[in-house]
């Protein structure tokens, strides 16, 4: 049996691109793996056959009360996690001067405040096992600023933050860390990706098996590694 057999664990925003691949790895160590999505239904669904039938669950993740009915229908239908992969988050690219409220809040109700109430409702089935692992998904452009990105880079690096935070509120039982993906490549690099993967000092982009890797080894290491930021990006963030 393996050693993560009993381990549950709830993957957001699992259905495509990182997240899906997080989510099959994990399965494959011995994970008891669940499946959220928001509107990929089908491709929800494929990830869970892939998983070896793993439950599925949807949520919008802008609403508290969505998030709340997700980690209580996680609760009945799965039990308790003993640990979250916060992955869900929103990505666009506007001219910062063009950018409106609605276009700041798209952003920042995911990948901000929704990731933070994720955490909260996480901790609190943790807390009933007696401890767990949060692993939140920021991004390079938390650790370096981007031009055509200032509400992106703002949301992830007010989770790079928020997991500091955490890792504080929540010790000693349970341990809050974040992996920073750089550029991963999914065959759909454009010139800008492009200029970032020749600027990379391993001269290449990741893969989103190197960054379920990462997110492997938080969920595994020692229980003194927590509030650390782990940035897979070839090196470019030390550029």
């Amino acid at each position: 049996m393996s050693r993560n057999s009993q381990e549950r664990v709830l993957v957001t925003g699992a259905a495509k691109r990182i997240g899906r691949v997080i989510a099959i790895e994990l399965a494959r160590r011995g994970f008891d793996v669940a499946i959220h999505y928001n509107t990929s239904r089908a491709e929800a669904e494929q990830v869970s056959r892939e998983c070896g039938g793993a439950p599925v669950f949807q949520a919008d993740l802008s609403s508290v009360d969505e998030i709340r009915r997700l980690f209580r229908k996680v609760k009945e239908q799965f039990g308790p996690l003993h640990c979250l992969v916060n992955n869900a988050a929103r990505f666009t690219r506007m001219d910062p001067l063009e950018i409106t409220e609605a276009d700041w809040d798209f952003l920042h109700n995911v990948n901000l405040k929704g990731t933070f109430f994720c955490c909260q409702e996480g901790a609190r089935h943790m807390r009933q096992l007696g401890g767990g692992r949060i692993v939140n998904i920021s991004s390079l452009g938390g650790i370096r600023p981007w031009a055509e990105h200032p509400h992106y880079c703002a949301s992830k690096a007010g989770l790079i933050m928020l997991t500091k935070a955490l890792a504080k509120a929540l010790a000693p039982e349970i341990t809050v860390n974040s992996v920073a993906p750089g550029v991963i490549s999914f065959n759909d690099v454009d010139m800008r990706a492009q200029a970032m993967i020749d600027a990379t000092p391993m001269r290449r982009p990741g893969r989103p098996e190197e960054i379920a890797d990462a997110v492997y080894f938080f969920l595994t290491a020692p229980t003194f590694i927590t509030g650390q930021i782990l940035a897979v990006d070839g090196g470019l963030s030390h550029k």
